[in-house]
């Protein structure tokens, strides 16, 4: 939802000086937040080592990937999908999804709308020192109840089905 009390500036942000934080294992570079845009969109690119990705879940916001470099697999609505560089995914509101990196790194360009999904990462990951991948396996730093409490105000909830992307083949 659009703040339509608040007037949107143009402003330049680029990977080089967007804020950039940490977590679950991946580099997140915020290059358009709620307040930048007036409510009506985040835009985030992530940098994502293999093996990497959420289980699945849902939130509010209507997602989009672009595929700057890498590969990834999605299930979304039920759907496997193979994304590669110069790919364009679209994420429904409310649909159950998830993904994994199927290279050894992917850069992705990511968008919410409405914004609001960039406190994920704003509150509960942690500034990056340098602009690279973090340490794997680096654990969150977030307190479970500062993880619920931005999960409800998101809109976003872990869904109770396997993760069929990370089960152990057979």
């Amino acid at each position: 939802m659009a703040d339509e009390t608040r007037a949107i500036e143009p402003y330049e942000l680029n990977r080089d000086n967007a804020p950039a934080f940490w977590e679950v294992d991946i580099l997140w570079l915020i290059l358009a937040d709620a307040t930048q845009t007036g409510g009506a969109l985040t835009m985030m690119e992530q940098i994502c080592p293999r093996n990497s990705g959420p289980p699945p879940h849902t939130h509010a916001q209507q997602e989009s990937y672009y595929i700057l470099e890498g590969q990834m697999t999605v299930v979304v609505g039920g759907k496997t999908l193979v994304a590669t560089q110069g790919s364009f995914l679209n994420v429904p509101p409310n649909t159950v999804h998830s993904f994994r990196v199927d290279t050894d790194t992917a850069r992705i360009l990511n968008m919410y709308v409405p914004a609001g999904f960039e406190r994920l990462i704003t509150e509960l990951g942690e500034p990056a020192p340098q602009r690279v991948l973090p340490p794997p396996g680096r654990p969150m730093k977030a307190k479970p109840e500062d993880v619920r409490r931005v999960l409800q105000q998101i809109g976003m909830t872990w869904v109770n089905e396997p993760d069929t992307l990370r089960q152990p083949k057979q």
